[in-house]
């Protein structure tokens, strides 16, 4: 995307108002074409099989060398598919260098991990598990846990054709994590005509989220994820290494404080104000952060029929 068309969209009036019954699909389509963020699409078609085993394969400790951590420990789906600790760490060991970033919309990112090292979530799933700091295992030892249960084991073999295989494993891993998309939010059904979805503070903060500058790093359908950036363009923001991070999607912001790398930001007001003054050398309002936090509430979606961050 041109930062021509990043400047046009800044300023651009908000979408005509169309209603959710009236507007013909082919002028939505268009009004949303003309918005730099799009609405997040539901998760692609799966083996249903393959997505409940590895939903059971994400809550197993035995993936981990001592059985005390499962990826669900840092990345609970139950909540906010990460955690509200400014670091996780596993039972006793030393916490993890960066905050943990919610699991929700991965598979959407360009990239994985802060320093964005994965290109895909299985690469992201064996390191994880092999990693001395997190399972402290392998998914060669993982696999040949699970297959001395036989439940497990005729799970592997009604799916796979065999005993449970670290290939396997992390293809039914990678394949429930496909499917952790939040579709629905109030922004996504305002891209798609429904007007009475957001009220007057949401609309300017996202005309301020244009306006300012936000736009630049954080568009797309992930509203972010897809870009490197340097922090601390004009004013330090947060730890200072390493200084080049993956731009985090914003899908589902409102749920995952403690925000940055570093976890150092602990309200979304801080974080907002923070960022403009750090990347962007703009000092906002009180009133102005209020309509951008209002604005970034509105990215929730739900996930299993809940707004994500109100489980059970």
């Amino acid at each position: 995307m041109s930062r021509a068309y990043l400047l046009l969209s800044a300023t651009a009036d908000p979408p005509p108002a169309v209603g959710s019954t009236s507007q013909p699909a082919a002028s939505i389509a268009a009004i949303v074409a003309e918005e730099p963020i799009t609405p997040i699409q539901e998760a692609p078609s799966a083996d249903p099989r393959k997505v409940a085993l590895g939903e059971k394969l994400f809550f197993d400790p035995r993936l981990s060398h001592d059985g005390g951590t499962s990826c669900n420990s840092c990345h609970d789906v139950r909540r906010n598919g990460a955690s509200r600790n400014i670091h996780d760490g596993p039972i006793g060991g030393a916490g993890f260098p960066f905050n943990t970033p919610t699991v929700f919309n991965a598979a959407g990112n360009f990239r994985l991990g802060w320093q964005g090292g994965f290109r895909t979530l299985q690469a992201q799933a064996v390191a994880s598990i092999d990693s001395p700091r997190v399972m402290r295992s392998s998914p060669q030892e993982a696999a040949a846990k699970l297959a001395a249960d036989p439940e497990l084991a005729r799970q592997f073999h009604a799916i796979y054709g065999r005993d449970p295989d670290p290939d396997d494993l992390i293809d039914a891993l990678a394949t429930f994590e496909r499917s952790l998309v939040t579709p629905g939010s109030r922004f996504d059904r305002w891209l798609m005509g429904d007007t009475g979805a957001l009220g007057a503070e949401e609309l300017a903060g996202y005309q301020l989220f244009k306006s300012v500058g936000c736009i630049s790093c954080h568009q797309g359908a992930n509203v972010g994820g897809n870009l490197f950036q340097r922090h601390g363009i004009f004013h330090p923001l947060a730890s200072p290494d390493p200084p080049i991070l993956r731009v985090p999607s914003l899908r589902n912001v409102a749920t995952t404080a403690p925000y940055f790398h570093d976890g150092s930001a602990p309200t979304l007001e801080t974080a907002v104000r923070r960022m403009a003054y750090a990347q962007l050398d703009s000092s906002l309002t009180d009133q102005q952060v209020g309509e951008i936090v209002a604005f970034l509430r509105t990215l929730t979606g739900d996930y299993r029929g809940r707004p994500v961050g109100e489980g059970p």
